[in-house]
């Protein structure tokens, strides 16, 4: 039996016909209700794999004050170098000096039109220092040793025709961590430093004596800096004055001054000072010292890589300077014009040769324009060749004491840190 169009429906005319509108409500309801549901447990989730996800570490930069032996060292040997140069621009100037108890020894080479009064140098320089009391067994009244003589004529040959006066590779670095684009470890670290100086010389805390260190921990989430995590400070101070009195005159004077700058602050529970509970003696007499010994602290703070030379006591034909400088200066410039958020270059010289053999850089996925762009700005900028470098930057000067202490990187007052905007 078949059914016409006009039959009605199965069923008779009562029956009533089948709908899918309830199924759609549901359907609409439920949905929202899913996907609401469904986000509020991945946020869970993710809240609480967060670490899972999120890259966290810590990372430590040291520094030392300007009287910590080594840098008595960096500073003498700078100072015969400011002096040469007062008398000659090209003097060739390569002094190394040692200080122990009771006993400075200077030895190099100096060729300069005229001579410098080396043993008057290392005398001034220590005094400035604070090193004038017979209990630190180390004044400015010590023996001095001057075994000083002119530089080699093999290694003249080749700085006479605008060469470089030794071989070695350089590194400079530069990132967005801070407004000086040097990292922020390091930057705290030289801070905290200058200031502990700076509060021992003006009596602000009167009971501290000469040398110090300083060391800062901090915390990066997905590379990027977010806090403290610890902060050491050691320095010497009087024997009648408690170690309570001196970690407050520190939290006071040094530590939330300099951490204000930064907008940061810091548990005290998370600072520690003077280790072992007791530092009444520092100085040479307490921890020989020599110079090129705190490269680390000179540059990043162990941040970025390093060359295999020191500064102090090297006039600028040493590339081993010159050209540590002259990498700063270009990385320095590659993240201040946003080319990067950071940058190392690497350069390379052998003794004699006038361009270096290696010139690259390195931005570790942060660059923000073509490689070949980076390069074409780093050469409009500066001349890498050894004559370059010094002509560019200005180095035939008498500017190096200054860098001694506190970093060589990360303060405005040194030509490698001049910001060219193109």
């Amino acid at each position: 039996m078949t059914c016409s169009a006009t039959d009605p429906p199965v069923g008779g005319r009562g029956a009533k016909v089948r709908s899918d509108k309830p199924k759609e409500k549901k359907e609409k309801l439920f949905l929202p209700i899913f996907r609401e549901v469904f986000f509020r447990l991945m946020a869970i989730f993710f809240i609480n794999n967060s670490n899972k996800f999120m890259s966290i570490h810590t990372f430590t930069s040291e520094s030392v004050c300007a009287g910590h032996p080594d840098k008595v060292c960096d500073q003498i040997s700078d100072a015969v170098l400011d002096e040469a140069f007062k008398n000659d621009k090209f003097s060739r100037v390569a002094v190394e000096t040692l200080v122990t108890e009771g006993s400075v020894t200077m030895a190099g080479e100096v060729t300069s039109k005229k001579k410098p009064p080396y043993e008057k140098i290392a005398r001034e320089v220590i005094k400035k220092l604070g090193y004038t009391d017979n209990k630190y067994k180390f004044t400015y009244k010590s023996h001095i040793d001057v075994k000083i003589h002119s530089q080699s004529p093999e290694i003249a040959v080749g700085v006479d025709n605008l060469g470089a006066g030794d071989q070695g590779m350089m590194f400079g670095y530069a990132c967005d961590e801070t407004k000086s684009l040097m990292p922020l470890p390091i930057m705290l670290a030289n801070q905290l430093a200058m200031r502990i100086d700076e509060v021992r010389i003006k009596k602000i805390l009167p009971y501290l004596k000469p040398d110090g260190k300083t060391q800062v921990t901090i915390k990066y989430e997905n590379d990027k800096p977010v806090g403290i995590e610890t902060l050491v400070l050691a320095v010497p101070h009087d024997e009648k004055v408690q170690l309570t009195q001196v970690k407050n005159g520190l939290l006071k004077k040094v530590v939330i001054p300099i951490l204000k700058k930064y907008n940061l602050k810091i548990d005290e529970k998370n600072i520690i000072v003077n280790g072992t509970g007791v530092w009444h003696f520092g100085g040479p007499a307490a921890d020989t010292g020599v110079t090129g010994r705190k490269i680390i602290v000179d540059t990043y703070g162990g941040m970025a890589r390093i060359g295999g030379g020191a500064f102090s006591g090297k006039d600028p034909t040493k590339v081993d300077r010159s050209g540590a400088y002259a990498a700063r200066y270009l990385a320095k410039n590659i993240v201040a014009n946003n080319l990067a958020r950071r940058c190392e270059v690497r350069l390379a010289y052998f003794i004699g040769c006038h361009h270096p053999i290696m010139q690259e850089i390195e931005t570790f996925g942060t660059a923000k324009k073509p490689e070949k762009i980076i390069k074409d700005f780093m050469a409009k900028i500066l001349d890498t060749s050894v004559a370059g470098i010094i002509k560019g930057l200005n180095l035939r000067r008498p500017i190096y004491l200054k860098t001694a202490a506190y970093g060589h990187f990360g303060r405005d007052k040194f030509p490698w840190e001049r910001v060219i905007r193109l």
